[in-house]
């Protein structure tokens, strides 16, 4: 997209998920993931009728006074956003490609969280991470996680303007960053030699790892066309809050009857010549999907990991709140 495209995308998506949050999306997101926890807040003296289950007895005895720890409920949270720009997600059969329908769930995402004072951070990643951008709080920087989900759609190497916002990380972000580019870098060109750009969710995982010491929301929004990430998926849910937010589109399920078709995979470059007037070929591609659905709500499930499917054509706002309300019963 040009610069004006993406200004026009973000007002455009900002109108449109801007009345949704106020009305309906604030409220259940409150619900769901606010005070989910206990932080520390300082060490008092003790006062009779205090838990002397919470009395700090090292700095009772520093002190030769008895003291208490207090606790107050966790209210400010940290929301991750893992978006997945590999090529398949540039697909779309409808009014919009997986990509811009996961830009509009970022925007959901961002602005409901902004509304809420908590801080949101975005990583965009394909074959290896792409784009990084610290969480922070603010109306502003909600808008340039959803702008920038827009623009890195099919670009590839860092702009000046990202490296510029590298150098001014935290030393130990900054050079982990560095490190972990400069290993995944050569790998990527092998492995997508001749092909788009393939997907790696391990890679944002262990990039998450290193870069998120303290529990945060990871919402992973990707198509997962991808392998071997499972048992990293499940580490990361040890320590994070995961949710896994699947972009599908119609047409990935089913076929219309539209003669022969050259089906080209978007990550492998991989062609294909199929008759999409076969019955037999349109049964096995919805069998198919509909197995590689099951297999990874059946895989996540068992790990205790969320699982929320968007379709590419439809509201982002509807699966959102009935994840919402789910979770809020306790269904997982």
């Amino acid at each position: 997209m040009l610069p004006a495209e993406i200004a026009q995308a973000v007002k455009r998506i900002q109108f449109v998920t801007g009345k949704d949050v106020a009305d309906v999306m604030a409220g259940a997101y409150v619900s769901v993931f606010k005070g989910r926890g206990m932080e520390f807040d300082e060490v008092r003296p003790y006062v009779p009728g205090d838990d002397v289950r919470a009395i700090d007895w090292n700095v009772t005895a520093r002190t030769g006074e008895a003291h208490v720890k207090r606790f107050v409920e966790e209210r400010e949270l940290t929301v991750m956003l893992l978006v997945d720009i590999s090529a398949s997600q540039e697909f779309g059969s409808g009014r919009r490609s997986k990509l811009e329908a996961a830009a509009e769930l970022s925007a959901l995402l961002a602005l409901s969280a902004t509304s809420n004072d908590d801080k949101v951070g975005l990583l965009l990643f394909h074959g290896e991470a792409d784009l990084y951008i610290p969480p922070r709080k603010g109306s502003k920087h909600a808008l340039r996680v959803i702008r920038e989900v827009l623009a890195r759609g099919g670009s590839e190497p860092a702009t000046v303007q990202q490296k510029r916002m590298i150098t001014e990380w935290p030393g130990m972000v900054r050079r982990w960053w560095q490190q972990f580019r400069s290993k995944r870098t050569s790998a990527a060109a092998a492995a997508n030699t001749g092909a788009g750009r393939a997907t790696s969710i391990g890679a944002a995982l262990e990039f998450c790892r290193k870069v998120l010491p303290r529990r945060t929301v990871l919402f992973l929004i990707s198509d997962f066309v991808d392998e071997n990430y499972l048992d990293v998926l499940r580490h990361a849910s040890r320590k994070h809050d995961v949710v896994a937010a699947l972009v599908t589109d119609p047409r990935e399920q089913q076929m219309p009857p539209a003669g022969l078709v050259t089906l080209v995979d978007a990550e492998t470059g991989a062609t294909r010549l199929v008759d999409t007037q076969s019955a037999t070929f349109r049964d096995e591609l919805a069998k198919v999907a509909a197995q590689r659905h099951v297999a990874l709500t059946d895989a996540l499930r068992a790990s205790r990991i969320d699982l929320v499917t968007f379709d590419a054509s439809g509201s982002m706002v509807d699966p959102l709140l009935r994840f919402f309300r789910e979770r809020k019963r306790g269904r997982r």
